[in-house]
């Protein structure tokens, strides 16, 4: 399984990039989803979370400025982030609950992304 983080990239305060996210390999299904972010000398926080029917939540810092959503058919979540301040530079990594089939067994795991670097500055 492998999951593929891109659309960053330097955008100018007030931008409005869109993140993807594109789960691939052999799994059965996936469950929560999930955008992070670090900066240099920090934990890595949460951004949003979305669970497979779509229900969402959002970090106080970037609530009413960023929107998760997913298409369950191509494995893929997405985050429209608007407004963009400079305290948003990070690298936004997607994280993902997968379940995979080992014959009767399920098991599920998370996995993340490579990350992909949002740089915000005039």
């Amino acid at each position: 399984v492998q999951l593929q983080a891109y659309g960053g990239g330097a955008v100018q305060p007030g931008g409005s990039p869109r993140l993807s996210c594109a789960a691939s390999g052999t799994f059965f299904s996936i469950s929560d989803m999930g955008w992070y972010r670090q900066t240099p000398g920090n934990q890595r926080e949460l951004v949003a979370t979305i669970t497979r029917l779509r229900s969402t939540k959002y970090a106080d810092s970037v609530r009413g400025r960023v929107t998760i959503s997913r298409d369950n058919a191509k494995n893929t979540m997405y985050l429209q982030m608007n407004s963009l301040k400079p305290e948003d530079t990070a690298v936004y990594y997607c994280k993902a609950a997968v379940t995979r089939l080992r014959g009767s067994i399920a098991t599920t795991d998370d996995y993340w992304g490579q990350g992909t670097l949002v740089t915000v500055s005039s």
